[in-house]
């Protein structure tokens, strides 16, 4: 099927094939962000030693965002 798809158009199918692979990351990082607000799983990595990534990563961020401003 990818061959057909090279030889149609004339081996020109890698901007498709970039936009697909974008596309697909942006769709893993949205879902990880919906799975990582439930308060169910925010407990379930609580218990498993990750903690509250919010609150840990929030300060560092808006540090480097200060620092990065000057």
């Amino acid at each position: 099927m990818a061959s057909e798809l090279i030889h149609a158009n004339n081996g020109r199918s890698s901007d498709r094939d970039t936009l697909f692979m974008l596309s697909g990351i942006a769709l893993m990082v949205f879902g990880a962000g919906l799975i990582l607000t439930n308060p169910g799983a925010q407990r379930l990595l609580s218990r498993v030693g990750v903690g509250n990534l919010g609150e840990g990563l929030l300060p560092d961020l808006e540090r480097y965002l200060r620092l990065r401003s000057m």
